[in-house]
């Protein structure tokens, strides 16, 4: 058939293909988030363009581990969601780099997917589509899997072992806050000659004229026969400040109303009092979140380490303000004290709380501890048994709240907040209820915008460089930003590099929450309590009248963070909700 007057097969332009992208950067590795995106945009693009694909969509999660599982990095979780609709506005999904994607047997958990709801999925390592139907693609997606959490394993590996080099070596301060009696001190430029140039600093510990007396009185008090809430009592008589209330900023999440006994033992039991620097003293474990449901992944535990495996410099390498022979002589005592007999018989079933670490007393602001009481879970807040009554805390001895006088009406508010006629009120209200409560959030993104103007200054520098100015003159220039740069990445790693949640994601975070009705009317206590984990669910027990607020913040679990090795000590530079 001829072609029609006036056109040419050849001049026929070729159909677009719509493709969603999906990429992933973590801050382990120290990448720019943007830079990383569009080296991994760039790769994309390059593989779909001969087929005239172009990208409609953008699903990057940005500051998330690859061990994580899709459904639980909001952008991907989004993207499985996006996989549902018959409307979406894409026809496949490419990805840049497998590795970053893909960890262990994600693949094979995630691609089933794809092929159920009929979207192609596109990787360079394959050329194009992977073929449901090819052995050989399977193999090379669960290969680079496995070298991506190998990768992660060997990052882990070298990390931890010039970690430990540097402390029994050198003795090198490796980040973190300094410890009650000592404030940080600049220790010289950084010995690698690349972070030197960008102004990278060594910190060393030195005394801190304000603290340090405190932490010899507490020892020898303990040394002379005071018992720890003793030594506490008479720290608040005293008007002297506890960690918390003296750095406040640091310890957000402490009331800091008067000394604590954990507060006390916490200093008696700290080597770094004796000069040396002491790693290695606790480890983070991964443990599964649902031992019967794997691929909803692993949850990082803190653990402390034997006192065996603690990584000791071999040498003194700041100030001591406790000797040796007096450090000794006191973990003596308290080890004595903990040889107390204790008859308690073991458990012969496990205890289930639904609220656990989401019931918060009205008085003093902590989260209530969990308490089985006549076979039933309770909450309970013991505060002046923990806490120095010096203060004059107008606070019952005990605070106990029933679990089953809470669930009902919980269950109830939620059934009727996420029920369909309500959801899209109730999302727009959490999302709203971010700027209104969460005056951290507010304050983090203060500092992320200081961040990208020292961005922007820093490439019109380099700008400037290439076009003739004098180095020396753009050198200062750099060092000075960059300094400040470091100082406002520090203050958000202080925030915890909050943001807020965008409408669409707290509709995909609820959405991964499943059925809301179904779940809470069927569902056991472990279950419910996911639930209440993922709505960021937060109860407040007021004690006159007697009743429970209940609020939804989603802004609670939704972070974005940097890592801490990108400079030795993080510290340094630092200068509404839905309700009921």
């Amino acid at each position: 058939m001829n072609p029609s007057p006036g056109r040419h097969p050849s001049t026929n332009p070729a159909p677009t293909r719509r493709f969603a992208f999906c990429g992933r950067v973590s801050t382990e590795d120290q990448q720019d988030p943007e830079a990383s995106r569009n080296w991994q945009l760039s790769r994309a693009t390059t593989l779909i363009e001969p087929v005239g694909g172009v990208v409609v969509e953008d699903f990057f999660d940005i500051g998330l581990s690859r061990s994580i599982p899709w459904k639980r990095r909001p952008q991907a979780a989004r993207l499985l969601e996006a996989l549902k609709n018959p409307r979406r506005g894409f026809d496949a999904v490419v990805i840049g780099e497998p590795q970053r994607a893909f960890y262990g047997n994600q693949f094979g958990l995630t691609f089933p997917l794809f092929v159920h709801y009929g979207v192609e999925l596109w990787v360079p390592e394959v050329g194009g589509a992977i073929d449901p139907g090819s052995d050989a693609h399977d193999l090379v997606m669960a290969l680079y899997g496995g070298m991506s959490k190998g990768e992660r394993n060997r990052i882990k590996i070298r990390v931890r072992a010039a970690m430990a080099s540097q402390a029994a070596t050198e003795g090198r301060f490796l980040g973190g806050r300094p410890p009650y009696g000592y404030r940080l001190a600049d220790a010289g430029p950084h010995p690698n000659p690349a972070k030197a140039a960008d102004g990278r600093r060594l910190h060393t510990l030195e005394p801190d004229p304000v603290t340090a007396p405190v932490v010899q009185r507490i020892y020898a008090q303990y040394a002379a026969g005071k018992g720890l809430y003793a030594i506490a009592e008479g720290l608040t008589a005293d008007g002297i400040l506890s960690p918390s209330a003296y750095d406040p900023e640091r310890n957000p999440h402490r009331c800091g109303l008067a000394w604590s006994k954990a507060a006390v033992r916490v200093i008696l039991t700290n080597p770094r009092y004796t000069g040396r620097q002491v790693w290695n003293k606790q480890r983070k474990d991964e443990v599964l979140i649902d031992v019967d449901d794997v691929a909803l992944g692993h949850q990082t535990r803190m653990r402390w380490n034997d006192p065996d495996a603690w990584i000791w410099s071999d040498q003194p390498v700041h100030p001591a303000l406790i000797d040796d022979v007096d450090f000794r002589t006191v973990q003596d005592l308290l080890a004595a004290a903990g040889r107390r007999a204790v008859d308690r018989k073991p458990r012969r079933t496990s205890r289930e709380y639904a609220l656990t670490g989401l019931m918060f007393c009205g008085i003093c602001r902590r989260r209530m501890q969990g308490s089985w009481n006549n076979g039933k879970p309770h909450y309970r807040c013991v505060f002046p048994d923990q806490y120095a009554l010096a203060n004059k805390i107008d606070h019952p001895r005990s605070l106990y709240v029933r679990e089953e006088l809470v669930l009902p009406p919980v269950d109830a508010w939620l059934a009727t907040a996420f029920d369909p006629p309500h959801l899209t009120d109730t999302i727009r209200a959490m999302a709203a209820g971010q700027d209104a409560g969460d005056q951290m959030v507010e304050a983090a993104e203060r500092v992320r915008q200081e961040v990208a103007e020292a961005d922007a200054k820093l490439a019109r520098y380099r700008a400037a460089l290439e076009a003739g100015t004098d180095p020396a003159l753009v050198a200062a220039w750099t060092a000075e930003v960059t300094a400040a740069k470091a100082a406002a990445q520090a203050r958000l790693r202080a925030l915890g590099g909050r943001r807020r949640m965008t409408e669409e994601e707290i509709a995909t975070l609820v959405t991964a929450a499943g059925n809301i009705l179904d779940v809470l009317r069927h569902a056991d206590g472990r279950d419910k309590a996911a639930v209440y984990q993922q709505l960021g669910l937060r109860l407040t027990y007021q004690t006159d009248p007697k009743h429970v607020i209940a609020e939804a913040r989603p802004s609670a679990i939704m972070y974005e963070t940097e890592c801490p090795r990108g400079d030795l000590n993080p510290h340094a530079l630092a200068g509404t909700s839905t309700s009921s």
